[in-house]
Formats: structure tokens, sequence, C-alpha cells
């Protein structure tokens, strides 16, 4: 079983979902038993709903359940050094076009990518994993390699 690292703040946002979603139980399961009390489940359009709901709720609560024994958690605070690795924020500048990034690098079930958040796992993430400032790194995109020098390496928590 692989590893997976995530922050301490990330591992307490899943949690906290976890626990939502299993709140939510109660409510659906009573839901699906007033459909049921409608009468002919073929045509309960509020049946059927209420079942999927269900399903897409247990299906979540599984996922997340299966993660949890797979998490490294990781404090945010004690990282540091020069070369790219979990938790580091990293600018580039594509070479090409000089256009200026900047993303925090994190494992995949922290990414938000409009809030410059990248999974380790990204073909981004995966490309910067070891180097450091002055490197120059080829990224394999869908939309085909993209060239970037990495200006700073700087490790100062996550980018809200």
């Amino acid at each position: 079983m692989s590893s997976i690292p995530i922050s301490k703040e990330g591992f307490e946002k899943i949690k906290s979902e976890l626990d939502k979603l299993k709140r939510e139980r109660p409510e659906v399961i009573q839901a699906i038993k007033e459909a049921r009390e409608e009468g002919d489940l073929k045509e309960n359009g509020g049946y059927h709903a209420a079942r999927e709901r269900q399903g897409m709720l247990e299906a979540k609560i599984n996922y997340i359940e299966s993660r949890i024994p797979q998490f490294n958690i990781i404090d945010m605070a004690t990282l540091g050094g020069s070369k790219v690795t979990f938790g580091a924020t990293v600018e580039l500048e594509d070479i090409e076009t000089g256009e200026a990034k900047k993303y925090t690098i994190m494992g995949p079930d922290e990414s938000d990518f409009k809030k410059g958040i990248i999974s380790i796992e990204s073909p981004v993430g995966k490309a910067l994993l070891g180097k450091q400032e002055g490197d120059e790194v080829i990224v394999n995109a869908p939309k085909g390699k993209i060239e970037y020098g990495i200006v700073s390496v700087t490790f100062k928590g996550l980018v809200s």
C-alpha cells in the first residue's frame, strides 16, 4: 500500500467532510422511507432520487475511509530546504513565453488548481520534484511539452 502525503490541515478537512457525510445518512434513510410509503416504487421519482443520493453518499464515505489509512500526515511547519518536495511553493517562468506561474506542491487530496495548489502526481508536480532554483524542467502536459525555469523554491505552508 502506497503512502499519500497530506498536510495536518488537509487531513482535518477530510475528517470533517467524512463526519458531515455520516451525519447525512439518517436524513437520506428517512427520505427513502418516506418515498417508499408513497406506493408504487417503479414510478416513484422521489424514491429513485433518494436511493441514488444514498448510493453516492455511501460511495464517498467508502472512498474517504479507504484513503485514510494511506495518509502520511505532514506538519507543514517542519518543511524546508532548497529542493522541490511536498509543501514547496515554486515560482516558475515559461521559457518560451516568459509567463510567470506560482504553485504549491501538495498531495492529490489537497490540490486546487484555481488556488495554485497542484498535486505531486500531476505532470508539473512530477517534473518539479527534486529540482531546485535555477533548474530547467520539461513538463509533458496534455497540450504538449512546456519548458519552465525554476525562479524560486520556498516553504511557507498552503497558499490561501
